[in-house]
């Protein structure tokens, strides 16, 4: 079994409160999920900040080369929607 860990900060210039942040974060979370069916997306850290948020995705295979794949695809996604700016991005995949 081979988790991948993905953790991403978002930056969303255009909000100008937490409302606004949260309707962002929720929608986009919404378009991943339902695009990649297997994925666990969830809001992790920067909740009190109304221009940033760091979000984590998970996902769980057998081989670390599809893991892998299937996280770009991910990434990609977000960077496409255009909804947000990505920042840091740290990466793991952990082999059980």
């Amino acid at each position: 079994m081979v988790i991948g860990i993905l953790r991403i900060d978002l930056y969303m210039n255009g909000n100008r409160s937490l409302k606004a942040k949260r309707q962002t974060l929720k929608s986009l979370i919404q378009r991943i999920k339902s695009r990649f069916n297997n994925v666990s997306v969830s809001e992790v850290g920067s909740h009190d900040l109304w221009q940033k948020a760091t979000i984590g995705i998970s996902f769980v295979g057998n081989e670390s080369r599809f893991v892998n794949s299937v996280l770009d695809r991910v990434t990609q996604f977000i960077e496409s929607t255009g909804v947000v700016e990505m920042g840091n991005r740290e990466f793991e995949i952990i082999h059980f």
